[in-house]
């Protein structure tokens, strides 16, 4: 069963509760902290990225086509489709020989709102490059043309892209290609559906992956990882969650927010956890905006991992303050449970 994570609290009233699971794992997968029943499936979406393209890496496809590490980190985002995201996903078209066509994700406006608004006032349709996943599905055309698979099929559970998806989806979760579920996401890709400790598990993988006893993998993984340490604004954006947390404790982790509620993180081993952590949160109702960020922050606060400067950047994150429409403040949401 779900337990309370967060409380929207009025006055000195509980209005409303958030529910939901987490779990942190060490590096060696023992179970540092949960709540809630982590062994709950649910679809990864978008905290999947970095695994969804490790196979552009291991194929080799990246260096063929001589992606820089912002391309690398963009591949791994749910960018805002600001003017930097935008281009440098058409960067990534333009070495590969493809265009915006090739795309399949859809388009969507742009979440970063001064460039969304900017666009409707320039009377300018959005494009697929404006589409949070674009810089993962041009990493999926990379390893297509790169490995001679079709590219109008990229998509499809058949095609040679997604099966070497599914494998190392596999291999760092731990379960059979066969016992994983999957539906499909937002921009069309396929997406798993995963126990939450599952999600710990491999993010603990990712910034440890010694444990696999494979210098490809190994190799893989710490450039996806430092690239997106070094180039957190084009994981996120200049407003968004991840892209603050990452900032805020430079170094420290690489964090990925995913659809309905979902977050994940990657810990660096530290004095403290000597082999890193990996971290999985739910929130059961979904909520990205509110009980969210309440928990993250209160979260890596519990496991020592904030400090005093990234406390002054996040701390506004946990608690929210509620205002009304006079600006006056009325209440807050806030994380309510020990890890």
């Amino acid at each position: 069963m779900s337990e309370i994570l967060a409380k929207v609290i009025r006055g000195e009233t509980i209005e409303s509760v958030h529910r939901g699971h987490l779990i942190v794992v060490d590096g060696e997968g023992k179970t540092i902290a949960k709540i809630g029943e982590p062994e709950t499936v649910t679809f990864w979406r978008s905290a999947a990225k970095s695994f969804q393209i490790l196979p552009c890496i291991l194929s080799g496809a990246a260096d063929a086509f001589g992606f820089s590490e912002q391309e690398i980190a963009i591949a791994c985002a749910s960018h805002s489709g600001e003017a930097f995201h935008t281009k440098t996903v058409q960067k990534m078209l333009d070495k590969i020989g493809l265009s915006e066509s090739d795309l399949r994700c859809g388009a969507h406006p742009s979440f970063h709102k001064e460039t969304a608004e900017s666009m409707i006032r320039e009377r300018e349709n959005p494009t697929q490059l404006n589409n949070n996943c674009s810089g993962k599905h041009a990493a999926m055309l990379a390893f297509a043309k790169h490995t001679g698979a079709d590219l109008e099929s990229y998509l499809s559970t058949e095609n040679p892209v997604q099966k070497a998806i599914f494998e190392i989806i596999s291999r760092f979760t731990g379960i059979s290609k066969e016992d994983i579920n999957f539906g499909v996401d937002g921009c069309s890709a396929p997406n798993f559906a995963v126990p939450i400790s599952s999600m710990a598990n491999a993010f603990s993988k990712l910034t440890n992956p010694g444990v696999f006893s494979d210098v490809g993998i190994e190799n893989a993984c710490r450039r996806i990882v430092a690239a997106q340490m070094k180039y957190p604004e084009y994981v996120g954006g200049s407003v968004r969650l991840d892209t603050k947390i990452m900032q805020a404790l430079g170094g420290k982790l690489i964090c990925k927010v995913g659809a309905e509620g979902v977050w994940c993180a990657g810990v660096s081993p530290s004095e403290r956890w000597k082999n890193g952590l990996g971290i999985a949160i739910k929130i059961e109702d979904g909520n990205d905006d509110r009980a969210r960020p309440v928990v993250v922050i209160e979260l890596l606060r519990q496991l020592g991992i904030m400090t005093e400067n990234a406390e002054k950047v996040l701390g506004e994150f946990s608690p929210i303050v509620l205002k009304n429409r006079m600006a006056i403040e009325v209440g807050k949401v806030a994380a309510d449970f020990h890890s």
